[in-house]
């Protein structure tokens, strides 16, 4: 699931994505161009109310292109985001991105 605020008074939206605490298991982290796909930036954490979640702050209007990575290197992607093509995921996609760097590295996990 995928939550977003209203535009704040400096231009930002706060984005928050959130998934089962237990679905997948291990540790799971949102990757993006955010974040330059790095996966030990946003870590999801367990909250209280039986979902693990990360948020990020980006200007408003912006287009994130975004992906799950899993313990053991498995990516995938968020049902609730619309695939580019309406046809099949390939990133995750919300809100324009000037530019899309996709870096495939293998991961173990996030401590």
């Amino acid at each position: 699931m995928i939550k977003t605020t209203r535009p704040a008074r400096n231009g930002t939206v706060r984005v928050t994505f959130a998934l089962p605490a237990d679905q997948p298991p291990g540790a799971v982290s949102v990757v993006g161009d955010f974040n330059d796909w790095n996966p030990f930036t946003h870590p999801l954490q367990r909250r209280s109310n039986g979902t693990r979640s990360a948020a990020v702050t980006v200007p408003a209007g912006s287009m994130l292109r975004f992906r799950y990575l899993a313990e053991g290197g498995v990516w995938f992607d968020d049902e609730t985001a619309p695939a580019p093509d309406g046809a099949g995921a390939v990133d995750g996609r919300l809100g324009t991105s000037r530019r899309f760097v996709r870096r495939c590295a293998l991961w173990a996990a996030i401590g």
